[in-house]
């Protein structure tokens, strides 16, 4: 069986997640299909609201979909910052930074014009 390529959904009408992505976009493409979850024709993964996707960031590497700081992690070994990957995923690091990432998420989802849903 095939493995589908990878895909990473991230929201471009929120100018912090479009920044990191347009800063990343050379070091993940071709190998990443990025996806902007705020285009008019975006099409749901299924098994995923809108609600979902825009609250936490997902990264689907040809077999799993990952979600929050895990994403985050995951389509950062794919740009090749694997030594950044290595240090955040240290015991207690790893913690502190899924912690701190879902602070963000719910924070950026209460506090953003940008986060709607459509």
């Amino acid at each position: 069986m095939a493995t589908r390529s990878a895909q990473l959904y991230y929201d471009a009408s929120c100018g912090l997640c479009r920044k990191e992505i347009e800063h990343l976009r050379s070091r993940l493409e071709p190998q990443v299909q990025l996806v902007d979850i705020s285009a008019q024709d975006f099409q749901l993964p299924q098994g995923y609201s809108l609600e979902d996707m825009l609250t936490r960031i997902h990264y689907f590497d040809g077999q799993t979909m990952h979600i929050g700081f895990n994403a985050t992690m995951a389509y950062w070994h794919a740009a090749g910052l694997r030594k950044t990957v290595a240090l955040l995923s240290l015991p207690g690091i790893s913690q502190i930074g899924n912690f701190t990432y879902n602070l963000w998420a719910k924070w950026r989802r209460r506090n953003s014009s940008s986060c709607e849903i459509h």
